[in-house]
């Protein structure tokens, strides 16, 4: 692949997972403080710091998601929470 290509699609992942987080704060937060405005400076305040401080922190939420997905057959065939 060319490394534009590479560079494009990481650029347009960043941005999806930006918005897709801020959508997700931004409910949360509407739902426990209870006013919109406040809602959207602390879910603006958390994406900044989250994807410009501390980019690695992206990926946890991505990892539980995905082990929430996939993880939860593997644990149920295991046994583990019996």
């Amino acid at each position: 692949m060319d490394l534009f290509v590479l560079a494009s699609l990481e650029s347009n992942l960043w941005i999806v997972l930006s918005l897709f987080y801020m959508v997700w704060i931004f409910g949360w937060a509407k739902k426990n403080l209870g006013s919109a405005k406040l809602a959207v400076l602390f879910a603006v305040i958390v994406v900044y710091l989250t994807f410009f401080q501390f980019q690695f922190l992206v990926w946890v939420p991505v990892g539980i998601f995905l082990f929430a997905v996939f993880g939860k057959g593997i644990l149920e065939k295991a046994d583990a929470f019996k």
